[in-house]
């Protein structure tokens, strides 16, 4: 009931918006020919011809601030957040429109664009804007202060986790939710109270209750060894039209997001141990299958000049190929430039004193097994670039973990398998902030630090990084 009326809310609120916007995008034009007036300059043009030519832009930014606002979270948790968080976050709303807006005039080469009326338009959009969520909130609370549209909940458990959800509905008043009292199924706690609330009940009360009291919703924060308990009384509930919510803090992971979803009619609790998004690893593919692509086609000649410099430097194949290990150890064949004498593999293990990195994984600065062009290669990471092709495949995306090596993972510790969870990468964190400096835990933490932060903004920002690292050659063995 209660996401169901935040749904509502954030709908109506988005409709509001577009009615702002609109009038917004108006007052502009008003606004910006008077000053035109006053100031001596040209008239500009007339309304109709404004209507005209500007209408493609009005109808796009209305849904280009609403999914401005939407990234930025300005109707998340709307209610209960800070307002000075709110206005920070259509601030950044209104840079990122007035960007859009921005390259929209200019690529459609408007005639009659202007940029301080797209300018103009903009701040007094966020100025409209900010002015409504102001007065969105302030009749909210006057709403719940005065006791209407209020939801009144009959808390099931008096434990520690139910004393914590009483603690957050105390914080919240302005959530518009009203404890009518508690139920615990020991008899020797009915009549006493709980942070100021009545125990009132046991399990088996709750009908009589339903029929006695206004419950708009019967709330179970109750231990995982009364689950069997609710069961039938959830039913009856159901039965009486009574909403019910059943706390789902059970468990208390230490990093994954839970989520309800279902599989048919089979609904299942979902615990996420990436924050990444499906819209977001949609981009992220996209654009791995197009700067893959661009970039295999224009290297072609840099492919062709390599190719036939290792085969004029070394005996061998030109390309180097190893099983390595994806996304939840899934094997792929991930391909190299070979850098390496034929054989370097079968001599790892003489070498292996000589190891400089810690944990199950080999690095060695001068390695004795690279050619010479091998260790050019290796400097400048040219040896990675066919590792397009497997971005191209699938089996790697642009940013992510290095693939490790199947052996390698049978030695992981538990917490470092996390790093199994996401789609392995050409270049991470650890690839730009020194990779053979860094030692293998620091290694594994930074992967899953980039995990557990996915953005595409922090996947751009470590492509910018790797450019420069890449041409510098830091870090490099």
């Amino acid at each position: 009931m209660i996401r169901e009326k935040e749904i509502f809310l954030i709908r109506l609120m988005k409709f509001i918006d577009g009615v702002m916007i609109i009038f917004s995008f108006l007052i502009s034009y008003v606004i910006t020919t008077e000053l035109r007036k006053y100031l001596g300059l040209s008239y500009w043009i007339n309304f109709g011809s404004f209507v005209q030519n500007f209408l493609l832009v009005g109808i796009l930014s209305i849904p280009i601030w609403i999914i401005t606002m939407s990234y930025y979270r300005v109707y998340k948790n709307f209610r209960t957040i800070s307002f000075s968080i709110v206005i920070w976050n259509l601030i950044k709303s209104s840079v990122l429109t007035l960007i859009f807006l921005g390259s929209i005039t200019f690529i459609i080469k408007m005639e009659f664009a202007s940029r301080s009326y797209i300018a103009g338009y903009v701040i007094i959009s966020g100025v409209l804007l900010t002015l409504e969520k102001f007065i969105i909130r302030k009749i909210l609370n006057v709403i719940y202060r005065s006791g209407h549209n209020l939801i009144n909940l009959l808390i099931v458990g008096t434990g520690r986790r139910a004393r914590e959800f009483i603690n957050i509905v105390n914080e919240h008043k302005n959530w518009g939710l009203q404890i009518v009292g508690l139920i615990d199924d020991d008899p020797k706690f009915l009549g006493k109270k709980i942070m100021n609330y009545e125990i009132i009940g046991r399990i088996r009360d709750i009908p009589r209750l339903l029929r006695e009291l206004v419950v708009d919703q019967v709330v179970f924060v109750v231990p995982r060894m009364w689950l069997n308990r609710i069961e039938k009384i959830i039913f009856h509930c159901e039965n009486e039209g009574v909403s019910t919510a059943v706390s789902l803090d059970l468990y208390n992971p230490k990093f994954a997001k839970m989520r309800i979803s279902s599989l048919a009619e089979v609904p299942l609790l979902i615990f996420h141990t990436s924050i990444a998004k499906e819209w977001q690893l949609f981009f992220k593919r996209s654009i791995d299958l197009i700067v893959s692509f661009i970039s295999l086609v224009f290297m072609f000649p840099l492919f062709v000049i390599v190719s036939i410099i290792i085969k004029l430097t070394s005996k061998g194949p030109i390309f180097f190929r190893q099983i390595r290990s994806g996304k939840y150890g899934r094997k792929f064949i991930l391909y190299k430039f070979r850098s390496m004498y034929v054989g370097a593999e079968n001599q790892r293990e003489l070498l292996d004193k000589k190891n400089e990195m810690n944990g199950p994984v080999f690095k060695m600065k001068k390695d004795p097994r690279c050619t010479k062009f091998g260790k050019f290669m290796r400097r400048f990471s040219i040896d990675e670039l066919p590792q397009f092709f497997n971005i191209l495949k699938g089996d790697m995306s642009l940013v992510g973990p290095r693939p490790p090596i199947p052996s390698e993972v049978n030695n992981y510790e538990t917490w470092q398998r996390r790093r199994l969870s996401m789609k392995p990468g050409l270049t991470c964190i650890w690839q730009v902030s020194g990779r053979n400096e860094v030692d293998f835990e620091e290694w594994m933490a930074m992967d899953l630090k980039y995990i557990d932060n996915f953005s595409l903004w922090l996947d751009f920002k470590i492509l910018i990084r790797t450019f420069f690292v890449v041409i510098t050659g830091y870090g490099a063995a």
